[in-house]
């Protein structure tokens, strides 16, 4: 039976290593996959899925004008896909995440989502807002603080290492722009002391 996965973490937990290991799982076996991915994440290049220990794999491209029930449905029409994969699934909006839960249900291939949890404000973004509310399956991949305890907020600095609170949701960056951390270290790094 197909179901809406949602693999949820803060930044650099690993999710789309987790994602292109699922993926040529099902290759490997010869079964296809479909992999999609925003299109405002140029990072790796635009339509390319990468991961920072430096594994790819080119992908279809999302933005929130994109119907994916159709994307999906077109897609199987073209031949048998076994699941579909979609990174930084935290940029979905709500009407996507239900496109998706309708794709699973209606067209019955399972759909694995990995994104983002709660942007460097400590909110939820659309997209994991939906996945948590309709996911039938929710999984955690985990990353660490610089204490050691597990990581599940993140704050954003600027150039010069100064922890930002204020700015647009969305900002596209790595390691340079995010830091994961724990609740407490999250909490003393915004001044919510």
């Amino acid at each position: 039976m197909a179901k809406l996965y949602f693999h949820y973490s803060t930044m650099n937990a690993g999710k789309s290593t987790l994602l292109l290991q699922a993926s040529h799982n099902y290759v490997e076996r010869g079964m296809n996959t479909y992999l999609l991915t925003a299109k405002l994440d140029v990072r790796a290049g635009s339509g390319r899925i990468e991961s920072r220990i430096g594994i790819g794999k080119d992908a279809d491209t999302f933005t929130p004008d994109s119907d994916l029930f159709a994307m999906i449905a077109k897609k199987l029409e073209a031949g048998k896909v076994a699941c579909v994969f979609i990174d930084e699934s935290q940029f979905l909006s709500k009407e996507q995440v239900w496109q998706l839960a309708r794709a699973v249900d209606d067209l019955g291939v399972p759909v694995m989502c990995y994104g983002l949890r709660v942007d460097f404000r400590g909110e939820l973004f659309p997209g994991s807002a939906g996945l948590l509310a309709l996911a039938d399956e929710m999984r955690e991949a985990r990353t660490i603080c610089h204490c050691g305890k597990k990581a599940t907020m993140v704050v954003r600095c600027d150039e010069d290492g100064n922890v930002l609170r204020d700015g647009a949701q969305v900002q596209i960056g790595g390691n340079e722009t995010y830091v994961s951390l724990c609740r407490r270290h999250w909490r003393e790094a915004v001044g919510d002391v």
